[in-house]
């Protein structure tokens, strides 16, 4: 499905990643750990195409086509979903909004009807249903006043909306208390642990992988992949710290 082959890229001049290359197929679940400034949030970055994270040489194939020549709307109807560390809030404009437009646009573009009102009301509240999310907050600005988890269960309703092929999570388990993290694990697992769907899931910590458990655990360590395992390597992270992957 996603196929990394000695990437490279750069930020305002400056080289982070230096050659990675990563192989996910449909049906895995890998989570990416590395401590600060090794490059994971730019692996995601570059991957969901956000301006200024510039690639300069190396290649990813998505589905079979090249990622890295697509607009980052063209990735988002290919079936790309980011999920972001810090999800920004956007005054003005209602989750129901956002989320309808969002998804019709990704269908028209996929060459499908767009959904009626009615027909994405009813998925949107059985999405915030399943993710234990007050459907009135679909009603309020998206991100505004909500708390870490809100944001990060908000984050996974639209992502069972959208129902992309390939998911990049960026540090999900950020600022989540127990509960929260339990809800955000299952909600992983429910919409994206399927033979035909894969997720790339960045993280500093092991907690989360308590719930979504990885095929496979990559250190990202100066820009490049320097060790992989399955999930006992979490384990010892967790233990030894990141001089074990050296």
């Amino acid at each position: 499905m996603l196929d990394i082959q000695d990437l490279r890229a750069e930020i305002a001049g400056k080289e982070i990643l230096k050659g990675l290359s990563l192989r996910v197929n449909a049906g895995e679940v890998h989570a990416i750990m590395g401590p600060n400034g090794a490059g994971k949030s730019t692996l995601g970055y570059v991957l969901g195409g956000r301006p200024g994270y510039t690639p300069t040489g190396g290649s990813v194939t998505f589905a079979g086509a090249d990622l890295l020549e697509m607009d980052p709307h063209a990735r988002a109807a290919a079936g790309l979903f980011l999920g972001f560390q810090y999800p920004v809030e956007i005054p003005g404009i209602s989750n129901v909004q956002f989320l309808r437009e969002a998804l019709n646009s990704q269908r028209r573009a996929r060459g499908e009807a767009p959904l009626s009102g009615g027909e994405f009301l009813k998925l949107a509240r059985a999405q915030a249903d399943a993710l234990g999310m007050d459907q009135e907050m679909l009603k309020r600005p998206v991100n505004v006043g909500f708390s870490g988890g809100e944001k990060k269960r908000n984050e996974m309703v639209q992502m069972g909306i959208l129902g992309p092929k390939l998911a990049i999570l960026d540090e999900t388990d950020s600022g989540l208390d127990i509960d929260a993290l339990k809800a955000v694990g299952e909600g992983i697992n429910r919409i994206m642990r399927a033979p035909d769907k894969a997720v790339l899931l960045i993280t500093h910590y092991q907690r989360l992988l308590d719930y979504v458990q990885p095929d496979f655990v990559h250190v990202l360590d100066a820009g490049r992949i320097t060790r992989t395992g399955g999930p006992e390597l979490a384990h010892q992270l967790e233990r030894e710290g990141y001089g074990v992957a050296a």
